[in-house]
């Protein structure tokens, strides 16, 4: 275990005077672009996030989210996907379609990863090598205030190249990097660059090495790096739930992020399904929020296109993780959600067991959309 985690260099040895300095960086210190010690990132809130929903906007949101089932397009509900006061980028009447075909490209075999690569492909890297390398690429995401989605994508070509081509320990950090970066490239409006994660890693690795790696990557995922990820069907699930939802739709957005990005950390999530995933987050978010109402309603079943039944084996995965039976050791992800800006969704209490006529499914809605991980 030590020898994994020299490997690594994760150090873990943040002193509080550091932490507390971070938390005061501006925008201007952040393009600057600080030299970082990989294992000494603090996960102090280097972004400040402005809670401008007021309650007044809440409710206003609320009460454009509202579901109107006689509001009919080609036969089936337009609902939230399309609402006469959505601006025409939000393609609001084309978005059942996209929904369709993201749904479709997740379960093409050269977007998904072996959910059994660890014991398949790689002969020295472990699962507890690649969750301390998430743990401390989310502190990485954090401290340069990158969008979650680069962080998402970052996990996604670690996992598919990984899937392909073993790989030496000593060459996991350069791999979570690499792919950052290109992450970065795909998903930020002001990517970092080479340089930027030579400095993230202290220097472990040269420019030309890091270049490298990236040409590696790309060549391994033929170039196919627009993958829907577990944040993609989040979006869509958190605006349908938010409607049965007796909390701040807020504390709902964040619990969701934050057993999204659980799930991240666990190689046993990578079975599932990124829409699977969202379903179940918010499946198990409700339950969090409401543990004494059904966490499943007929219209995240229509909208989701699961049953309650088809969510239980991830659930309670989630559950695990949420409650830290399972990778509790990695504590970045629940740092970062104690903080006030998140609401501090990672300290609210949750029941340590799911009933199981939670998992009996929702009468009365008819699931027209197959499972493809059961076709």
């Amino acid at each position: 275990m030590a020898d994994q985690e020299n490997c690594l260099r994760l150090t873990r040895a943040a002193s509080k005077k550091r932490a507390a300095d971070s938390a005061g960086l501006t925008e201007e210190k952040v393009v600057n672009k600080k030299r970082v010690v990989l294992g000494e990132l603090s996960n102090s809130s280097n972004v400040v996030v402005s809670e401008i929903k007021t309650r007044g906007k809440e409710n206003q949101k609320k009460q454009s989210l509202k579901v109107n089932t006689e509001e009919i397009e080609d036969g089936k509900p337009v609902g939230i996907d399309a609402k006469s006061d959505d601006p025409p980028h939000m393609c609001g009447h084309n978005v059942s379609g996209i929904y369709e075909y993201l749904r479709q490209m997740e379960v093409d075999p050269k977007r998904r990863p072996l959910p059994d690569y660890i014991e398949k492909v790689q002969k020295d890297v472990s699962t507890n090598m690649r969750g301390i390398l998430v743990d401390w690429l989310v502190e990485v995401a954090e401290e340069y205030k990158l969008v979650s989605d680069t962080l998402y994508v970052t996990i996604s070509y670690i996992d598919r190249y990984l899937s392909l081509n073993a790989l030496n320990r000593q060459r996991l950090q350069l791999l979570g990097v690499s792919s950052m970066l290109i992450a970065s490239k795909y998903e930020e409006i002001n990517p970092l660059n080479v340089e930027d994660f030579c400095h993230i890693t202290d220097n472990t690795y040269r420019q030309d090495e890091v270049v490298e790696m990236e040409s590696d990557i790309l060549k391994a995922l033929e170039f196919e790096l627009g993958n829907p990820t577990v944040k993609t069907f989040l979006r869509r699930f958190t605006r349908v739930a938010q409607e049965d939802c007796e909390a701040s739709s807020l504390q709902l957005e964040f619990l969701g992020c934050y057993l999204a990005e659980l799930s991240l950390l666990d190689y046993g999530c990578i079975k599932f399904l990124p829409s699977v995933l969202a379903a179940s987050v918010i499946f198990l978010a409700s339950f969090i929020i409401q543990p004494k109402r059904h966490p499943w309603s007929s219209a995240m079943q229509e909208y989701s296109g699961y049953k309650a039944s088809d969510l239980k084996e991830c659930v309670l995965t989630l559950h695990d993780l949420y409650l830290s039976r399972r990778g509790g050791a990695l504590q970045a992800v629940r740092e970062k959600y104690k903080q006030p800006k998140f609401k501090c969704v990672a300290t609210m209490p949750a029941s340590p067991k799911i009933s199981d006529s939670y998992f009996e499914d929702v009468q009365g809605v008819d699931v027209s959309y197959v499972d493809p991980m059961k076709v």
